[in-house]
């Protein structure tokens, strides 16, 4: 994502359009990686439940103790956590980049 300096000094006398498309190529690539994120935090988000589900479970005796299920659901709600954390930090990076991007093209409202 820290590859947007090449969209910064290249091409100020280029044609317009040309940097217009450009801008609007990488626009579409960040809202790419904000989709992806937004599937990953999902993803970690059923990790988390699923972990902590089963470790009540343990805890009310509702299942029975399995060292191996025990140390899966630890790494569940671990993990879930630091992904989600992650990817919320990179999906906002994408999406005030994206915004940087757009307010670049300084669109005008049609009449």
């Amino acid at each position: 994502m820290d590859d947007d300096s090449d969209d910064d000094d290249a091409g100020q006398g280029a044609d317009p359009r040309e940097q217009i498309s450009r801008l609007e190529a990488r626009i579409e690539e960040l809202s790419d990686v904000m989709e992806s994120c937004r599937k990953i935090i999902l993803a970690s988000r059923i990790a988390i439940a699923a972990g902590a589900a089963w470790l009540v479970a343990f805890t009310l005796g509702a299942t029975g103790f399995h060292p191996v299920a025990m140390i899966a659901a630890l790494a569940a709600v671990i993990g879930g956590i630091v992904v989600f954390g992650s990817n919320t930090g990179t999906s906002k990076q994408a999406e005030a980049l994206r915004i940087a991007l757009i307010d670049r093209i300084n669109p005008r409202p049609v009449e």
